[in-house]
Order: C-alpha cells, then structure tokens, then sequence
C-alpha cells in the first residue's frame, strides 16, 4: 500500500516514514522543505535500506501535487505539512492562514479528483484551548488560542464537513501532545532553526552550549512544583500512532480522533532534574515571567486510543532525553 506523505521530512512525519517503512508501506514524501532538510530522505534510507520517494513541492501549488499524485497514485494520505510556530502565528496570522487552509483545501480537492478516499491529520491538542480539567477527553470542548490552534480546529471542521458529504471517506484525526525525543540510531530528530520555540529542543540547544541558559516561564502557576505540566509523548511512539490509524482506517470506520500522548503530565522542573541526570550536570534555569496564553496543566486521557486502535506510548521520560541527546550530539558533529 502506497502512502503519501505530506510534510514527511519533518520532524514528526520523518519518522513517521520511517515507521511505514518498517511496517511494508511504500511511502511518498511532498515536502517544500521549509523547516527540513532534503538530507532527511538519505537518513530515513540509512535507517531502512529504503529511499522513498521525495518531491518538493508546496501544497498551495496545487497543479504540482496534482501531477505527483496522479503519477504516484497513493492509496491513502498522512497530512502533516503546516506551519507550526504558536508565536510566529501571532505576528503573521494571514501567513497561517493561508498556508495551513489553502494548503490543505488543495490536498483534499486533489484526493477527491484522484478517488483517495483515506487521510490521517496530524492535529494538535491546541484545539481544546484552556481546558476546564485534566486528564483531557476526545470529547472535551474545542476552541483556539492563537492562528496555529485555529487552523488545526478549522481544518478538523473541514474534515467532518467532508465526512458528513462523502460518508465513504475514511478520517482519523489525531491530536499530539507534546512530541519529544528523536530516532533511536541519532540520524533524524527535532532540529529547528534559529532559537527553539519548544522546551525540549530549547532544553538541548542550553546543554550544547549554544544558549546560556534555560527561562521558565512562570512558577506560580496551580501545580506540584509552580511551573506548568504538559504532556510528553516520545516522537517515535508518536510515529506509531499513525501506523495503528492507518489499520483502523483499513476496518471503514468513517471518521475517528484520537489523544496521543501518555496520560502523564510532567512539570517543567520535573523536565530539567530529569535531563540533568541524563547529562550528568546541571542545566542551568532562571524563573521569567509567564508568557500570556500559557495554562496551568495539559495531559491526555489516552484511554479511547488504547481501546478503539491498541495505542499505548511505550518510551518513558529517560529514554526521551537519552535519544534527544544522542541526536544533538550527533547533529553538531
């Protein structure tokens, strides 16, 4: 069975990649290569003796996905391509807009014109805003904080919308956590450019010396330790997801979606005694005042995954931060 995947040689699609390799799909990768490198697809073949296809293109150029398409004839569709960035968000909501909406809207005019009938979204757990408790259900109410979360709430719209036309469609819609950690073997993992908008990247780029030290943003938020908890889900468990999706939409089951995370929620102090240990030293912190928007605590109910498509994250918190490492080790060489 013949995959496309868009945004595959992104951080989460890379080895997401690597994991349909492992599992008999045959993938092909569209990627216009904004925040990744043409390299990955070298490095996805060193890991599997398998280069797949690569294309760069750009979804907003729709005659060119259109003829990929056509030429490669995919059988289903994993969607991560996007813009990413909550704070660039902010500052250039229209760029987002257009990107993440237009983008997509061309992916799913160019499945329907080629009878593509299976897609799994990459969405995020921005699309329950603040929510009122935790652990956070499925079912939990929607909004968005910023132009990121928006467009991952619209483009699930559009989704259901489709599915309520096209009820032979099959969608699963899965909301990531926080993806950390990289590839096992050091060749593929989150390399952002410039200063890093996540923790943990952010937390790797402090023990590399190239920034001096770690801000917390905020300890006196309603938590263990004061700083604020999130859900961390290794990238590679991450990546097993999409395999366990694309085998439930294998059984036609409409649409589903799906939390990915581990259901446990760690604060940000917990993330820096651990990787202190991982390092053996210290990683230098100072207590900044919150960033607006920031909420308390975020961690997944992960139960309807692990009922309805067998899903459990497997990789705890160490192993997050050995791979982390080993890949920025392995990056600056």
């Amino acid at each position: 069975m013949k995959i496309l995947v868009t945004g595959g040689t992104g951080y989460i699609g890379s080895h997401t990649v690597v994991r349909l390799i492992e599992n008999g799909f045959d993938s092909v990768i569209v990627d216009n290569l904004s925040n990744s490198k043409e390299d990955v697809v070298d490095k996805i073949r060193q890991i599997t003796n398998v280069r797949p296809a690569f294309y760069k293109a750009d979804l907003l150029d729709k005659e060119s996905l259109s003829e990929i398409v056509k030429k490669e004839k995919p059988e289903a569709v994993i969607h991560f391509a996007g813009l990413k960035a909550v704070g660039e968000s902010v500052a250039l909501p229209l760029k987002y807009y257009h990107n993440n909406i237009t983008g997509t809207l061309h992916l799913l005019e160019v499945m329907q014109e080629n009878g593509i009938k299976d897609i799994v979204f990459s969405s995020s757990a921005t699309v329950y805003g603040k929510p009122e408790s935790v652990p956070i259900k499925e079912d939990f109410p929607l909004s968005a904080t910023n132009p990121y979360g928006a467009t991952k709430l619209m483009i699930e719209d559009i989704l259901r919308d489709l599915y309520k036309a096209d009820p032979t469609m099959n969608i699963a819609i899965l909301r990531y956590f926080n993806p950390v950690g990289a590839h096992k073997s050091g060749l593929i993992g989150e390399n952002p450019n410039g200063i890093p908008n996540n923790l943990v990247p952010y937390m790797m780029q402090v023990a590399a010396g190239k920034l001096e030290y770690l801000r917390v943003f905020g300890d006196d938020y309603n938590t263990k330790d004061g700083t604020g908890v999130r859900d961390y889900i290794h990238v590679e468990d991450l990546a097993g997801g999409h395999i366990s999706a694309l085998k439930k939409l294998a059984q036609r089951p409409g649409i589903v979606t799906y939390n990915l995370g581990t259901g446990i929620g760690y604060s940000v102090l917990d993330m820096v005694k651990e990787f202190s240990g991982v390092l053996g030293r210290e990683l230098p912190y100072k207590i900044c005042g919150r960033r607006p928007g920031d909420i308390d605590e975020c961690y997944a109910d992960t139960s309807l995954a692990k009922k309805e498509i067998g899903f459990a994250a497997e990789k705890n918190l160490k192993d997050m931060f050995v791979d982390g490492w080993n890949f920025q080790k392995t990056a600056e060489r």
